[in-house]
């Protein structure tokens, strides 16, 4: 019984080595990249960013925050298996607004701190990942939130609705200003 499993063993190890061979590397973040939801150039946007390599594509696809990829990789509308996610570890970070173009570390090897006060690229609650649970947990300590490893990631953590922020009276006047000049503008179009 014990032969037909030693006999499997090499195909097995050839398998996984193949696998990890095929596994494409993390690209350095450009000017050029983009966010595949917003479109918006990622280094105008703080807070961590990831990218998500594709089977079949050269490139991978960014995201301005942490959070979509995730909710990327969890929704069934992809036309390409995925073969690799990559997150910014925000201890090799230089700051928040400065996530890094290089520093990226494996999704499934991240610790999340989620349930922080940050917000990330696009304003949302963000997962912020760290390579070592000593910098999620002082994270966490100072912003508030818990560490969580990716497998703990819910659903309703990157799949739910983000509440609308309420705007300050300064930037609810302004608001205001610009819809009176727009209204004004297209009145004077109609007449």
């Amino acid at each position: 019984m014990k032969w037909p499993v030693l006999l499997l063993l090499p195909l097995t190890l050839a398998a996984c080595k193949e696998e990890v061979a095929n596994r494409p590397e993390p690209v350095a973040m450009t000017r050029e990249a983009i966010g595949y939801y917003c479109q918006m150039d990622l280094l105008e946007h703080p807070g961590p960013k990831a990218q998500v390599h594709l089977d079949g594509l050269e490139n991978p696809i960014f995201f301005s925050q942490v959070r979509d990829a995730i909710a990327y990789q969890r929704m069934p509308e992809q036309s390409h298996a995925i073969t690799a996610v990559y997150v910014n570890d925000m201890a090799a970070a230089a700051s928040w607004d400065q996530p890094g173009a290089e520093n990226w570390i494996d999704a499934t090897a991240a610790h999340y701190v989620i349930g922080s006060d940050a917000t990330g690229g696009m304003e949302a609650p963000e997962l912020v990942p760290f390579l070592h649970a000593k910098d999620a947990g002082a994270f966490a300590a100072q912003h508030g939130g818990r560490v969580i490893r990716l497998t703990e990631v819910a659903d309703a953590d990157v799949l739910s609705a983000v509440p609308i922020v309420t705007l300050s009276e300064n930037d609810r006047a302004e608001e205001d200003d610009f819809e009176a000049r727009l209204k004004k503008l297209s009145h004077k179009r109609q007449n």
